[in-house]
């Protein structure tokens, strides 16, 4: 217990000393400011209209939908059907919510 209360002391003791010591920097120590020309000769307004261009081109080309993703499974509610059987195998069509199962014989969430 008091080796826990002297490394939080030692914790704030540190942070205070970090912060009280920001202040006292020369300014050689400090890093040198962004340059002003810019990156590739283009400005950033234009750069940034570039990358909007290429990100618009790219998604009509894919055909990308933020609606429905691989890894997310629609929620069921108790008494829908969960799984489908495909053989010996069983495919599951939603996930059930908390504290219900998906029954095996019945594919249904009870």
């Amino acid at each position: 217990m008091e080796s826990v209360r002297a490394v939080v002391y030692m914790s704030v003791v540190l942070s205070v000393m970090t912060s009280v010591c920001q202040g006292q920097r020369s300014p050689e120590d400090q890093l040198p400011p962004a340059p002003e020309e810019p990156a590739f000769g283009l400005t950033t307004n234009q750069l940034a209209e570039a990358l909007k261009g290429f990100l618009d081109e790219a998604d009509s080309r894919m055909g990308l939908s933020v609606e429905k993703k691989a890894s997310v499974i629609p929620r069921c509610d108790v008494g829908e059907r969960c799984a489908m059987k495909h053989g010996p195998r069983i495919g599951r069509l939603c996930d059930c919510l908390r504290g219900t199962a998906c029954n095996t014989f019945f594919l249904r969430c009870y």
